[in-house]
Parts: C-alpha cells; structure tokens; sequence
C-alpha cells in the first residue's frame, strides 16, 4: 500500500498536497496496490481528497498534532504506516516534508530520496529521479529495501481528478506527548507559496531602491503571481528572505518566471533554471541570465516593466 501524508495548513489544503495524492495513486497503479491518504489534525474537505486519487482517507486526531513538531508527526506517521503495512510513504518536499523525511526513514528501516521529480520505475528493481548539481543533471535512485519514503519536489506533477469523494475513517494510532511547546506561529497568509507557485515575478538590486518595489507588486498582481528576489535584496533587508530564490534560497518549478534586474549569477540560475519558461529583463545586454532565458528584453526595467503591466491588463480586459 502507498501511504500518502496530506499536509495542510491551518486546515486547508494546498496544491502540493493535492500533487501528492495524485503521485501516490499513480505509484500504487504501478504497484498494482492502493493508496491511502493521512491526514494528521483537523482540516477542512477532507473526504476530497479522493478526489485526486486517494482510495481511502485516513485521519488521526489528538490535541499533540495542533502544532507541528516534527518529532511528534514523525513518529505518529511511522506508527500509522506500521498499522496500516504501508510499503511506500510519500510526502511533500516542503519545509514540513524535509524535516520529516529523514526521521520517518530511520524510524521505518527505510530508503528514502527527497526532492523526487517523476513517478518511480520498475525496471529492474524501485528507482526515482531527482535534480542534483543544481538542477544541471537528473540523478537515478534505486531503494532496495522493504518501506520507502519518498518527498515529491512542488510542480512535477499536476494534480488530476481521478477519483471521487470518499468516507474519513479514524486511525487510532499512538501520537507521543510534545516535549517543544509552541507559543507563537508567524506565517505568510494570502500567497502562493513560491514551491507551488506557477508564475513568478522576480526582482534584483536593479530595482535600486526598496522604495521602487510598488511595480513588481503591480505586475505580480496583474498575472496573479507569487513575488520573489535575489540574494543581494534580501541580505540588504529589501525584501523578507522567504522571497529570496536560488541555490542558497528557494528552489523553484514554475511556468513562468519573470526576473527583473537580476544578472543571473550561477546561485540564482541554481534555484530557478528548471522554470519552464524564463523571461528576463535587464539594460544590460551581457547579462549572463540572457543566455539561460527563453524571451529577454533589453532595456530599462522602469519603463519596461510598467509597460508589461499595462498590456497584459489591455489584453485580459479584451
């Protein structure tokens, strides 16, 4: 069986989740098995996720789980899977997700591959893909033992509708005491977060100022996109550092991804070269970032960029 966890937050599901399921069904059809989602805690919509793929729905509840701490999931988790004979454990390559995946390997006996990118083949034995060297080779992994765990990288996998609504039934299952009290949770509300986004609009120190920052916003908001910056801008106090992408940041899968006065060095390409589409804006035409995009325009990003703005409103208003 292929225990899918269904993370959520402040109990809504995102599309990374959603992702998930659909991996997770797609492997158990490879592995002529099911696929079962856990969800852990209180959330809203949960009999949907069948909806994506899950042929059963499996939910612990505890008042230990209100709060994630990943040594209370991890082992609730591992005990689930252990209930439930599940062979192959998938979750999310989010924050979440990275922090678990190695305690639910050592707790299950496992082979675990994080950041995984394609459904895994059966060729000759249990093998999976994923980036390595920055995203400029793609690495074959094969796990040779009985349990796996597996984090599938945001953005590899669309989510289909494969399935239909199903019943939530309750797992009862050992869930230890915390031993971190949480007090506070700051988080960002009201934005995709930039694993999940699909459009992304970027900026770097050619923006010169924070203060310039209002016509990024703009056009993030007219494509309905997720903001992010470089390094520099971020290490200078511009923007907030969950913003800055690269090798040394957030590693990003979107469709589109727009950068505006951003050289491109080599630790930023790191994090953004596997964007579907790239477009780059920059006066400078030896940028080295011209050389990895799809579409660039020379010229100043102060009157290109608004200019931008303005013709995808013309064109969505018509």
């Amino acid at each position: 069986m292929v225990l899918v966890i269904a993370e959520h937050q402040k109990g809504k599901f995102k599309k990374a989740t959603f992702e998930t399921i659909t991996y997770g069904a797609k492997t158990a059809e490879l592995l002529n098995t099911t696929c079962t989602a856990l969800v852990l805690g209180q959330a809203e919509g949960i009999d949907n996720l069948g909806t994506y793929g899950a042929s059963k729905v499996m939910q612990v509840n505890s008042d230990h789980l209100t709060s994630f701490d990943s040594q209370v999931y991890a082992a609730t988790i591992a005990n689930a899977a252990k209930e439930l004979g599940a062979k192959v454990v998938v979750i999310n390559h989010s924050t979440t997700g990275k922090s678990l995946l190695g305690r639910l390997a050592v707790r299950l006996e496992a082979g675990s591959v994080s950041g995984v990118n394609s459904l895994p083949s059966l060729d000759e034995g249990f093998k999976v893909n994923k980036n390595v060297f920055s995203g400029k080779a793609v690495a074959t992994f094969e796990i040779k033992s009985d349990v796996k765990v597996l984090s599938l990288m945001g953005n590899s996998i669309p989510p289909e509708e494969m399935g239909a609504a199903v019943g939530v039934e309750a797992l009862n299952v050992e869930v230890p005491t915390p031993k971190v009290k949480v007090l506070e949770v700051k988080t960002v509300d009201g934005i995709v977060p930039l694993p999940e986004a699909e459009l992304v609009v970027s900026a770097g120190r050619g923006m010169k100022d924070p203060g310039n920052w209002g016509i990024i916003d703009e056009l993030a908001g007219v494509l309905g996109a997720t903001t992010a910056c470089s390094r520099p801008v971020a290490d200078a106090g511009w923007r907030p550092h969950h913003e800055h992408v690269g090798q040394t940041g957030v590693a990003i899968l979107p469709n589109l991804y727009i950068a505006a006065g951003i050289s491109g060095a080599i630790q930023h390409l790191a994090g953004v070269n596997r964007s579907k589409v790239i477009v780059v804006i920059n006066k400078d035409p030896e940028a080295p970032f011209f050389k990895a995009a799809d579409y660039g325009v020379v010229g100043d990003l102060f009157e290109v960029v608004p200019k931008l703005t303005e013709a995808i409103k013309a064109f969505k208003a018509s």
